[in-house]
């Protein structure tokens, strides 16, 4: 049964407090996902098996190497993504690290996008929805269920580099802004940058047609956070996996370079600002895995072993500063709930389908 049909709007929108409001310090949840970003990547940086020139497809080894190489897992994952391993992996915590005894992986069984951003926004695996087709998502996400409360009416945006998110989200429906793929920027505060953006967005060239550059995403979220400050925002990178399904290992692991780096500057710059310094939590996490070696590296898919495996990581005021998790199991299907009971809210009283939060990111 639909969960619209079921519960209704309204219904899904009574604020229920998670434990006691009061305990938690976290009011902003910024919520980044990194599309297709390996674990043996995030936990092991450069992977010398795929760092060839195979197929003409890695321009230039050597300096992938020099740039990214390194004696251990430890500090080639810290060249990669110093951000991620100096801050968020020391101040917060981390799942999926394929060395512990963590299982992190998804629910869905199609293991490609459409399901997988489906499941971390609407806390449950959907086995209707069965493509990447632009079709408007009947089920809730928490961003919507979000929006349609009092304290977060209007403060709730999404910048994505794929286009097909305005449907994943819903947008039509649920009243949240998304601005995804090659859409133009409308309503900046900065109107100097707004056109700079669409300048650039009508000019620049189009590797994919369904996809943005990551850096437009970014500037567009970040435009976001410093002039309407949204209580929740959601960022959604995309070119990890379009360049690794273009078999572009350089580009893939340059790519995720990048993207630490807009995490870094999305977070530094929350903490610079009164209305989130000390009292914001961003939760990354990514739609799905891929397989191991060549060539299965470059596809994600139910036929390709172990690319469910994905990974999770929190940092923020009410999460403990742990590092990488030894133990236990998160879903992607946690995420929504997660989000919700940062906030003090349980998502899981208005919809029973959806995975519980994960404890220990709200110090549990």
């Amino acid at each position: 049964m639909k969960w619209i049909a079921r519960f209704g709007i309204a219904a899904a929108c009574t604020l229920v407090a998670f434990g006691s409001q009061a305990q938690l310090k976290t009011e902003n949840v910024i919520l980044i996902t990194m599309d297709g970003l390996r674990v043996q990547e995030l936990f092991g940086g450069l992977d010398s098996r795929l760092n060839k020139s195979r197929d003409g497809l890695v321009k230039n080894p050597r300096d992938l190497k020099s740039r990214f190489d390194a004696d251990t897992p430890e500090e080639r994952r810290a060249k990669l993504m110093p951000f991620f391993w100096s801050v968020i992996a020391e101040e917060g915590l981390v799942w999926g690290d394929p060395t512990t005894d963590v299982e992190c992986y998804l629910e869905n069984k199609r293991v490609f996008s459409y399901p997988g951003y489906n499941e971390i926004l609407t806390g449950r695996a959907n086995p209707a929805i069965t493509s990447n087709d632009k079709n408007p998502n009947e089920n809730v996400t928490v961003l919507e269920w979000l929006n349609q409360m009092d304290a977060y009416k209007g403060r709730v945006e999404a910048f994505c580099s794929w286009d097909v998110f305005p449907y994943i989200i819903n947008e039509e429906r649920s009243g949240v802004p998304v601005n995804a793929g090659w859409e133009e920027f409308t309503g900046m505060t900065d109107t100097h940058l707004q056109e700079t953006l669409n300048s650039m967005t009508r000019g620049l060239p189009r590797e994919w047609g369904s996809v943005r550059w990551d850096s437009l995403t970014f500037e567009g979220a970040m435009e976001a956070l410093k002039n309407r400050k949204p209580r929740v925002l959601y960022v959604g990178l995309g070119e990890t996996d379009d360049w690794a399904h273009g078999g572009r290992y350089d580009h893939y692991i340059d790519s995720a370079y990048r993207s630490d780096v807009f995490i870094q500057q999305i977070w530094e710059t929350a903490q610079s600002m009164p209305e989130y310094a000390g009292k914001t939590t961003m939760v990354i996490t990514t739609d799905h895995g891929r397989g191991d070696t060549h060539p299965e590296w470059k596809s994600h898919g139910a036929n390709v072993k172990d690319a469910e495996k994905i990974w999770f990581a929190v940092i923020g005021p009410d999460t403990k500063d742990s590092g990488i998790v030894q133990k236990g199991k998160v879903t992607q299907s946690q995420t929504a709930a997660t989000v919700a009971a940062l906030l003090g809210h349980d998502f899981t009283t208005a919809y029973p389908e959806a995975r519980s939060a994960v404890p220990e990111a709200i110090g549990k």
